[in-house]
């Protein structure tokens, strides 16, 4: 019901966006908005919203609003929107555009940019990068603006968004080293060898407390972040949402198909035998981190790069100094295995089509100072005694603290991402305090270069979904692989999703996308 309710608000959405467009002019001109959005010193603040999984807002004056205005030149207000996947945040959006009150920046979510670029909500920043924001147009390869381009779902070849770049592959399965070190276990190549190790991590207590609590694996509510029990079987699939990749020949959604079939019938059998978390289904975020930091699960899937503040929190919270490290894709015989790796990553920003022209300029400014990197660093770094502190002459970042840290919501380093920039930004701004969890992330940072696969449908846009919003929330893909993986449907009512799926708009969306594909890959 959760993906009906936001197919609804997507509409709504849209339908706000007509209002929007129709009296933006009068809304934003006003002579009230420009005096409540410019400083006595000049400078203009602006509104912006993305990605916050719990840390503090940044209100006017709060101390990484000025770290901010200093830095950039610009004013950020930054309001606490709860992330939860996105969803939430979603739901959040589209009630701000439906009250004409869409923000200055944001990152926009499940395609929602295609229609507010239709209804003229968002600006073409096409001639305004170039121009006004000239570090963002160079910081992205062309290559990567043609496909910005080709996605214009105006289909005028006008660029919309910003897209964000990867250059690496980010995510991989963790696995705890040190209890298979404690079990005398080796690390599992195939299948057959991983799920002995879970076995062993179920029963075999890896964390000795003495307790029967260990987790072997597990993930989060609609059937995400469990991708490395996917990735065995060839499945593309990125934090949870089936992906397209080429399967027998030609461009296809992994959810359709005897990859994903095999896949689930394999998650099942885990969870009937006790060795996924019984409430994978239900975990939120919060929940499920919570358990992987208080040293009960043995393997996880997330972005390598965060592994730190999973390591520093375990120990805060248990005392335990962890050992994760990549779990290697196991061998399934007659699959390809590979954890998805995306370099052109979800669009990263839009910028309102502001008639105040004030904030228009300032929010260009914003960006190409925000992508400047000589203040990537200092982007990284945030502000002294919050983010980070001097020791010994060197800035070193703090531990994660949602309760006293602001949100670093601008972070060009990790939107514009090379492995060696990153890997240097840690190793130059850790602590001897934080260096052996520094270390970890670094290390499973290179290794889990061997197992990433950039996928066909990489920069796919979303606008093949047009009209059909259930296939893109995965709403019929999420009920019945949920119901397979619990034991409440047999695996023989995959092909009943599949049939469905293809009569609901499936058909459709693979004309488009494979359209696509033929365009650019021209």
């Amino acid at each position: 019901m959760i993906f009906k309710r936001i197919g609804l608000m997507l509409a709504a959405g849209v339908l706000a966006i007509s209002t929007i467009t129709g009296c933006n002019s009068a809304g934003d001109s006003s002579t009230s908005s420009q005096n409540s959005s410019t400083n006595k010193d000049g400078t203009v603040d602006i509104e912006v919203w993305g990605t916050n999984i719990g840390y503090k807002p940044i209100t006017k004056g709060s101390k990484l609003y000025e770290f901010y205005k200093e830095k950039l030149g610009v004013g950020v207000i930054h309001p606490y929107v709860e992330w939860n996947g996105g969803t939430n945040y979603l739901n959040q959006l589209n009630l701000k555009i439906a009250a004409n009150e869409m923000p200055d920046l944001f990152i926009p979510q499940q395609g929602i940019e295609d229609s507010l670029a239709k209804n003229g909500a968002i600006a073409d920043l096409t001639e305004l990068l170039p121009k006004y924001a000239p570090h963002v147009w160079e910081a992205i390869p062309q290559e990567m603006w043609d496909v910005v381009k080709a996605n214009d779902p105006t289909g005028q070849g006008k660029v919309y968004y910003i897209p964000g770049v990867v250059e690496y592959g980010r995510y991989a399965g963790m696995i705890r080293q040190d209890w298979l070190d404690k079990l005398g276990l080796t690390m599992p190549k195939t299948q057959d060898q991983y799920v002995k190790v879970l076995e062993a991590f179920r029963d075999q207590d890896p964390n000795g407390n003495g307790q029967k609590d260990e987790i072997p694996t597990g993930g989060r509510e609609q059937a995400r972040w469990m991708d490395h029990l996917f990735a065995m079987y060839g499945v593309a699939m990125f934090e949870g949402y089936p992906e397209w990749d080429i399967y027998d020949g030609e461009l296809t959604y992994s959810a359709v198909t005897p990859n994903m079939k095999s896949a689930l019938e394999f998650t099942a059998k885990l969870y009937k035998e006790g060795l996924i978390d019984k409430e994978s289904l239900l975990n939120t975020k919060d929940k499920w981190d919570g358990k992987i930091q208080s040293d009960k699960v043995g393997n996880y899937f997330h972005w390598v790069e965060h592994g730190n503040m999973v390591l520093e929190n375990l120990n805060n919270n248990t005392g335990v100094k962890a050992n994760f490290t990549v779990l290697p894709v196991p061998e399934v015989e007659g699959y390809e295995g590979f954890y998805t790796m995306k370099r052109f990553a979800p669009p990263q920003w839009v910028i309102k089509n502001n008639k105040d022209e004030n904030k228009l300029m300032a929010t260009l400014k914003l960006l190409n100072n925000m992508y400047d990197k000589k203040n990537w660093k200092d982007l990284f770094l945030g502000v002294e005694g919050m983010h980070y502190t001097m020791k010994d002459g060197k800035a070193v970042k703090l531990p994660d603290d949602k309760s006293s840290q602001e949100n670093q919501i601008l972070n060009p380093y990790s939107t514009l991402a090379t492995l060696d920039f990153t890997i240097d930004l840690f190793n130059s701004t850790s602590s001897e305090d934080s260096k052996w969890a520094i270390d970890q992330v670094t290390r499973n940072m290179q290794e889990a270069q061997k197992y990433a696969k950039v996928i066909a449908g990489d920069g796919m846009p979303a606008s093949v979904y047009d009209s059909f919003p259930d296939i893109n929330n995965r709403t019929l893909y999420v009920e019945y692989a949920t119901k397979i993986i619990l034991g409440q449907y047999p695996i023989s009512k995959f092909d009943e999703f599949v049939d469905k799926w293809n009569k609901s708009g499936g058909e459709e969306v693979t004309k488009r996308a494979r359209e696509w594909y033929t365009k650019v890959q021209k």
